[in-house]
């Protein structure tokens, strides 16, 4: 085993079955007459967009609370300063009456001299007495504010809350009232009520004012946030387009474009790190596609360009018998070249497959290893070559019989093809325990391959030598075969050769695995 990938023996893969074609124009799944319309699909949004509106909400909306959270508080402030005021007010006249209960002068003093003090927030003071009669109120606080719009009067000092409450007389007048019983001469003394309110006009005519201004500056903060959000977002997209541009340029005949992420956020980098990845496996495949179109393209142009030259010849005159025998013969070989190649790459097709699944069944291994090496034993003999076998008695393995023949097969015919008279092909068996994977050797002493070829002897179609012919080897598949069949079975192949001293082929497979039910078409492949 050296140089060169082995023919493919034991047995030729069958050829792919043919896709049945529909029974008729109105066969089971055919369109009917009329094709119907695509739905029309809205295009979805850009996330340039997305990002926008999504920042723009987000700070429009911590805006707004904050605005709206500040025009609360300037609420309440202004309630309090005005339920403060009307509630001293009361207790200066409480203070009034306990000191001079009929001084009634007095109070009416204190009352106007209280209304016309104040320009803007007139303030407005009544006093009742227990019957609910009017003894003293602020000059034409009767047309503005009755005695009913006020609230039920409690004492100074069981006031509920700060003690105001809104009065509304009218939809265009705003009032802050609070109305105080208090009781002359101790318990059992004379009632009086008083009704203190204040005109809330200004304080409404401000507030309403702040509400247009605030509007207006939330309205700027609006468009403010959604310029402020694009230009940020396009910022940050800005990565994503340099990422989008590369890809652009990649072509099949350009694939040598990579991202930089040096200069890119983390998260984008892990992305562009990722994509080079991507992009390098892509090249390895098309030039490994590339040139197993150029091999599989050379292979199968050999065998036809034979076929059709003997024909040829053969019709260029009349000829005997036994020379158009001898062409038939010599037709059928380079047809069952051409069958085996195309066989081989359909088993290799439908290894690499989605899910393919073998039958796995137990195995004696010695009793398969010996199989192999009496099936060959006679071709090893015409080469002056000795066959040898070292295996353990007793051991078992669940693998495919079928495959694992044949990749036993291509190993052992491979290192026949390289090895010179006298030399030495090896199989041996070997499991360091019950658990422990089986380990298949075959090692020649034959030339050997050089390193810098090892990594590829398993590609299909790859000599070490660049012979194209079947003389020098076959068609370069065997080797390619024995990967697929061990990989079929969640194991691996590894080769290890030295020039001038031989290769040695080592073949690692699970010894007991359970899988689903079988596909019989990739064991077909292999008989």
């Amino acid at each position: 085993m050296s140089s060169k990938s082995a023919p493919e023996p034991v047995g030729a893969p069958v050829s792919a079955p043919a896709v049945p074609a529909p029974a008729g124009p109105h066969a089971a799944g055919a369109p009917s007459g009329r094709s119907a319309a695509p739905r029309s699909r809205q295009r979805p949004w850009s996330l340039a967009l997305r990002l926008t509106l999504w920042t723009t909400t987000a700070a429009f909306a911590l805006v707004l609370g904050a605005t709206g959270t500040l025009y609360w508080l300037l609420v309440k402030v202004l309630d309090r300063e005005d339920d403060r005021f009307i509630v001293d007010q009361a207790r200066i006249i409480v203070a009034l009456l306990r000191d001079r209960p009929e001084d009634t002068d007095e109070l009416k003093l204190e009352v106007e001299w209280e209304a016309g003090a104040r320009q803007y927030a007139k303030v407005y003071v009544r006093l009742l007495d227990e019957a609910g009669r009017v003894l003293v109120e602020t000059p034409g606080m009767g047309g503005v504010l009755a005695p009913g719009t006020f609230p039920r009067a409690y004492p100074l000092d069981e006031l509920p809350g700060d003690g105001g409450v809104d009065l509304l007389p009218s939809p265009d007048a705003f009032y802050r009232g609070v109305a105080i019983q208090a009781t002359l001469g101790g318990p059992g003394g004379k009632v009086r009520q008083i009704q203190v309110a204040v005109d809330r006009g200004h304080d409404s005519r401000l507030l309403r004012r702040y509400r247009k201004r605030l509007f207006t500056v939330l309205g700027v903060t609006l468009v403010l946030c959604a310029f402020v959000g694009h230009r940020i977002v396009r910022r940050g997209m800005r990565p994503l387009e340099q990422i989008a541009g590369t890809a652009r340029r990649i072509r099949p005949t350009a694939l040598d474009e990579r991202i930089d992420p040096a200069p890119l956020p983390s998260e984008l980098a892990d992305l562009a790190r990722t994509m080079n990845e991507m992009l390098d496996r892509l090249r390895e495949s098309f030039d490994r596609l590339s040139r197993f179109s150029a091999d599989i393209a050379h292979e199968l142009r050999t065998p036809v360009n034979n076929l059709r030259g003997e024909i040829e010849v053969a019709l260029g005159k009349a000829r005997s018998p036994d020379e158009y025998r001898g062409t038939l013969e010599s037709a059928l070989e380079e047809g069952v070249r051409l069958s085996r190649i195309i066989d081989s790459l359909l088993f290799l097709a439908r290894a690499e497959g989605t899910d393919p699944q073998i039958r796995r069944e137990r195995i004696e291994v010695a009793r398969e290893l010996l199989a192999v090496r009496e099936f060959y034993e006679a071709a090893a003999g015409e080469r002056g070559v000795e066959l040898r076998l070292a295996v353990r008695e007793g051991l078992v393995a669940d693998v495919d019989r079928t495959l694992f023949q044949r990749a036993l097969g291509n190993l052992v015919e491979n290192a026949l093809a390289h090895t010179p008279p006298g030399g030495t092909v090896s199989l041996a068996a070997t499991a360091d325990g019950p658990e422990e994977p089986l380990r298949v050797e075959v090692a020649d002493t034959g030339c050997g391959i050089p390193a810098s070829h090892l990594p590829h002897v398993f590609d299909r179609f790859y000599r070490v030598d660049g012979a194209r012919t079947a003389a020098a080897g076959g068609a370069g598949l065997g080797l390619a075969i024995v990967k697929g069949i061990a990989e079929l079975h969640g194991g691996r192949v590894e080769a290890e050769s030295e020039v001038g001293r031989g290769t040695r082929i080592r073949l690692r497979l699970p010894r007991f695995r359970e899988l689903p039910k079988p596909d019989p078409s990739v064991a077909a492949a292999a008989t």
